[in-house]
């Protein structure tokens, strides 16, 4: 019986990603073998909210917190989910709950991340983007929620309609985010005006984009390849205090290589909640992607690196006719 089971929620987590439906079906497998297992009930419960099964999943995580002792690390889910069955003020219930005060680092950040998007499902955008402001969003050093949570601020920005300060903080998330799991360089490029395009380089290795630019889209001294972010915010970003030199990843740019306002670019690829996260609308959560921690497992590793590798795609300004290099003939 534990074999079958164990095959069963590895099978939920292998297709969470790819198959949300099938991962599923796996863990309601998994489910009717042990129902009173609390592990089988939170995977079951994970399984749900990734296929958009909003009251299963509640329900499931509902049992797993009864078998777990009280384990509060679901509740970022949890609140998500009341979020998706178009109930922000029973997720605002969970999110100013006694409990949500014993999450850890990381879930007190996908907590905000939700309140963020519960915030803007009400129509309360500015709400929505203070309520990022959070110390985490000025740590000078890059932490497992370091991406999530620029994103979300950005996106937040977007909504509010203060776009020249989200694309600095699209930006800012698109160099932490290593493994292109957000658009982050996407929505970055179209604030700015710009045109993404990958090229297959014969001498060089990985994929290096140039930047078709409009006419007057782009300085002519944009920053070179290999130049990092820029670590002053827009003059007067965010309300007082809340961008600050102290909110970039430290390190992110070497001295002398970018001028000033001049941004690299990397690329990104769904992104919660979490996770950035609101949607637009009350029922279309899924950008939240809360990344889930189980119960009892380990704090995530801080990483001790002060900044980002910045991608190995730039927007860059078309050499001029030129200034192109001659050819191997």
């Amino acid at each position: 019986m534990a074999t079958k089971v164990a095959r069963h929620l590895v099978m939920a987590g292998r297709l969470a990603e790819e198959d949300p439906e099938r991962a599923y079906k796996h863990a309601r497998s998994a489910r009717r073998l042990a129902s009173r297992v609390g592990v089988v009930r939170e995977a079951a419960g994970i399984a749900a909210y990734h296929a958009g099964e909003w009251s299963e999943a509640l329900a499931e995580l509902r049992a797993a917190r009864r078998l777990s002792a009280g384990d509060e690390s679901y509740l970022p889910v949890m609140a998500d989910c009341e979020r998706g069955l178009g109930r922000p003020e029973r997720a605002l219930d969970l999110i100013k709950s006694p409990e949500a005060k014993n999450l850890d680092p990381m879930g007190r950040v996908e907590l905000r991340i939700v309140e963020s998007g519960v915030r803007r499902d009400l129509g309360q955008h500015d709400a929505a983007v203070v309520t990022l402001q959070i110390p985490e969003l000025r740590d000078r050093r890059l932490r497992p929620w370091s991406m999530r949570l620029f994103y979300a601020y950005a996106d937040a920005l977007v909504e509010a309609g203060r776009e020249d300060e989200a694309s600095d903080w699209f930006a800012r998330a698109a160099a932490a985010d290593r493994d292109g799991d957000t658009d982050a360089a996407e929505r970055y490029a179209e604030l700015e005006g710009l045109h993404i395009l990958d090229t297959e380089g014969d001498e060089t290795e990985g994929v290096v984009a140039e930047a078709a630019v409009s006419e007057g889209a782009a300085p002519a001294d944009a920053a070179p390849v290999g130049a990092g972010l820029v670590d002053a915010a827009p003059e007067g970003a965010g309300l007082e205090g809340a961008v600050s030199p102290d909110a970039v990843v430290e390190g992110a740019v070497p001295e002398g290589v970018a001028p000033e306002g001049a941004l690299a670019e990397g690329v990104a690829s769904e992104g919660a909640v979490a996770e950035g996260t609101g949607s637009e609308d009350a029922g279309d959560v899924s950008a939240t992607d809360i990344e889930f921690k189980a119960a009892g497992a380990e704090e995530p590793e801080v990483s001790g690196e002060e900044a980002p590798q910045v991608p190995a795609v730039f927007l860059e300004p078309e050499p001029a006719e030129e200034e192109r290099p001659p050819s191997a003939e």
